[in-house]
């Protein structure tokens, strides 16, 4: 793993500073009282977040993967639902700079980094979610126009945001399915509404929501690329960012809970001594930090393997894996330390309890998960050994 510079850590250093400070101390009762955090999008406009990823000769911070991914870690400290805000808006925004038009790169992108345009990327559908091809919105040509109708559901930013990458068929006879797929950068405006806010376990103060699309209008320059029958692409290239986010997301909670799993394990005391010198309180905490040290080092892997514009979709789908299964694993071993306190809303342990799921289902589940890295096994390592012919 490489170094950090001194400009790398300067900006986590800011990052973990605003979230002690700032964040820490009201994010339980913004969160119970799933309270949209519009102060604290200001303060990340400020910081320059929403442009992380976009290049400086948009306006952008043009920060590498691995940075960004630390970043994530700090900020999932403080508050997971605040990095949602941020995750789907670059995942839109990655794709632009990927696979937009110069056109499209020079239009959207220096407003995306400022975060004056914010929102995220539209895929699933009521009867559509890991089986991408089976989406039924369509864009029709007309002119020099497309028309879309559909419906998409679990829209991070749906809401509050105002621009988004909608995913759509534009060839519903085309074989292979997905090269009938195409993606379309759409704003708010006639045909295009918010249905419905949805209430959810955790993740609460991000809104989550069911778009529609009624007869909406769009330019035909805002066909991603320029090209159609590209969107499944220009999906998995987005979402390996999205899975690296997932991952670090999932390490950050993990490192929180295990750090007031630690703290409490100090203080409180049961036959006449802290917990934390009763031996099967020392072997959860060891496994929870081992646990989180490990999903950390894959996290890393994946982004600096992003960062050498190699295919990264193996190691993101592991990170993202491994990551979100030890937080939920890391946050429940948190609660049990704190016994029937951590079961309370007083305690910030239950939160990550609550938070910990999405990160397993987000950004594709981990069944489909463990379908992609066992496909990419079998196909591109047949000796088995992937360590090595990967690099290590």
């Amino acid at each position: 793993m490489t170094q950090l510079t001194e400009a790398q850590r300067g900006i986590i250093t800011t990052i973990r500073d605003f979230v002690q400070k700032e964040v820490m101390p009201v994010a339980s009762e913004r969160e119970h009282a799933d309270d949209y955090p519009f102060d604290f999008v200001e303060r990340m406009k400020e910081f320059g977040l929403f442009g992380a990823l976009i290049p400086e000769e948009y306006g952008g911070l043009g920060l590498d993967t691995t940075t960004y991914a630390l970043i994530i870690e700090e900020i999932c400290r403080g508050w997971m639902s605040l990095t949602g805000i941020l995750n789907s808006h670059l995942i839109m925004a990655y794709m632009v700079v990927t696979n937009g038009t110069q056109e499209q790169k020079e239009h959207y992108l220096p407003r995306m980094a400022t975060g004056e345009l914010r929102g995220g990327v539209c895929i699933t559908e009521p009867e559509a979610g890991s089986d991408v091809q089976a989406i039924q919105t369509r864009a029709v040509k007309d002119g020099d126009d497309y028309v879309i109708n559909g419906r998409k559901m679990f829209v991070t930013n749906g809401r509050h945001g105002n621009t988004f990458i909608v995913i759509t068929k534009t060839d519903p006879d085309a074989q292979p399915a997905h090269r009938g797929i195409s993606a379309f950068i759409c704003q708010k405006g006639p045909g295009f509404t918010v249905a419905q806010d949805i209430d959810k376990l955790g993740y609460k103060g991000v809104d989550t929501s069911e778009l529609l699309f009624d007869d909406y209008r769009i330019s035909a320059s805002n066909l991603v690329g320029g090209e159609e029958g590209r969107g499944f692409y220009h999906i998995m290239s987005g979402l390996e960012v999205g899975r690296i986010n997932v991952a670090a997301r999932a390490v950050g909670v993990a490192r929180i809970a295990l750090e007031r799993a630690i703290k409490y394990a100090q203080k409180r005391h049961t036959f006449g001594k802290p917990i934390a010198e009763h031996q099967a309180i020392q072997i959860m905490l060891a496994n929870m930090a081992t646990q989180v040290e490990a999903a950390h080092l894959m996290t890393i892997r994946a982004a600096e393997k992003k960062d050498r514009g190699e295919r990264a979709d193996l190691e993101a789908g592991m990170a993202k894996l491994f990551a979100s299964e030890m937080c939920l694993q890391v946050s429940i071993d948190a609660m049990r330390i704190h016994g029937g306190y951590g079961y309370t809303k007083d305690m910030d342990v239950e939160r990550y309890y609550r938070d910990a799921p999405l990160m397993i289902i987000g950004e594709g589940t981990n069944e489909i998960q463990q379908i992609v890295i066992a496909r990419n096994l079998l196909s591109n390592y047949p000796s088995g050994d992937f360590l090595y012919e990967s690099g290590l």
